[in-house]
């Protein structure tokens, strides 16, 4: 599997080794693997930008989770050459040594099929309309996968926005409001879906263990939709405490945006605040995981409250809140 030692990946990798599986981690020389040596993973280092061992990555395995990817990066190109190219790369990669494998799943994302309107999903047959470059760099990913699916059982799943226990991105949220006050940006009332991440990882496993056709996509999410407030006030009541809370206007999130976007380029830092990501602010960030539950039987186990709470209780043994 790629992307074992992100926030996601972590989950899955300690799921699948709990139930019995081996796992074979894809890691950059430079990665940090204390954890999934922990788990006893095999450690397999190759590269998705230059394809340098892939080969001897993928060969022998029973199925491929490709769950590696730029959130930010320094240009459009730069997230189309990593989230597009690496996985083309991974799949010939499977295709010329290990073409008989049972199973490749990508991790791709609410974002490459774009966001509802007045606060319900997008159909799943809605033709894509990605409104971000790494949207778009995932819907590309995809394309990639889908046009292998006579070749090597394929299924995509994409989830919305993921929390847990040892995320970083989602812990910023939790922070702000920790501090006392929460500061939407943008209107407050715009909902979203939300999956706990041992949730997804089961999505995932279940994606793994269970036949069906080659070539499809699921979405994965908790059966509810949230206004960003109500995520809040679920966040609040797993802190113990109340936040003062207001919205930023959303003209006044893009020009600090083009700030984030200026910081970048005299640090030659890729950065996620930016114009682009302003985009998804605007939408209602929602999907319908029906699918996954009618044909493959997974169901979320963890709803907000109770995955707030337990994400806050992994922060605090943490020492981070």
């Amino acid at each position: 599997m790629t992307g074992a030692t992100g926030f996601l990946g972590s989950h899955l990798a300690e799921r699948l080794v709990n139930h019995g599986h081996e796992v074979r981690a894809v890691v950059r020389k430079s990665s940090k693997t204390d954890f999934l040596e922990g788990l006893g993973a095999e450690l397999a280092h190759a590269s998705l930008e230059t394809g340098e061992g892939l080969r001897d990555a993928v060969q022998g395995v029973d199925a491929v989770v490709h769950g590696a990817a730029v959130v930010k990066a320094r240009s459009a190109e730069e997230f189309h050459e990593v989230n597009a190219g690496g996985t083309e790369r991974l799949l010939d990669a499977v295709r010329a040594h290990n073409p008989s494998v049972r199973r490749f799943v990508l991790v791709s994302s609410l974002a490459a099929h774009g966001f509802g309107t007045n606060g319900n999903p997008r159909p799943a047959d809605a033709a894509p309309n990605p409104v971000t470059h790494y949207g778009r760099s995932k819907l590309a990913a995809e394309q990639a996968v889908l046009d292998a699916k006579d070749d090597v059982p394929v299924t995509i799943i994409r989830p919305p926005a993921i929390y847990g226990p040892r995320d970083t991105e989602m812990f910023k949220f939790f922070q702000i409001v920790n501090t006392g006050v929460c500061t939407f940006l943008g209107s407050a009332d715009n909902r979203l879906s939300l999956v706990y991440a041992p949730c997804c990882a089961r999505a995932i496993h279940t994606a793994l263990d269970k036949d069906h056709p080659s070539g499809r996509t699921y979405f994965v999410e908790d059966g509810r939709t949230y206004t960003q407030r109500e995520f809040a006030e679920a966040v609040e009541r797993a802190l113990g405490r109340r936040a003062l809370k207001f919205s930023v206007p959303i003209g006044v999130v893009q020009v600090a945006a083009i700030g984030s976007e200026l910081y970048s380029k005299l640090a030659n830092k890729a950065v996620i605040f930016t114009r682009d990501k302003v985009n998804e602010l605007r939408e209602q960030q929602v999907c319908d995981g029906s699918e996954i539950r009618e044909e493959l039987g997974w169901e979320p186990e963890v709803q907000l409250d109770e995955g707030a709470r337990r994400t806050v209780e992994w922060y605090r043994a943490q020492g981070w809140l």
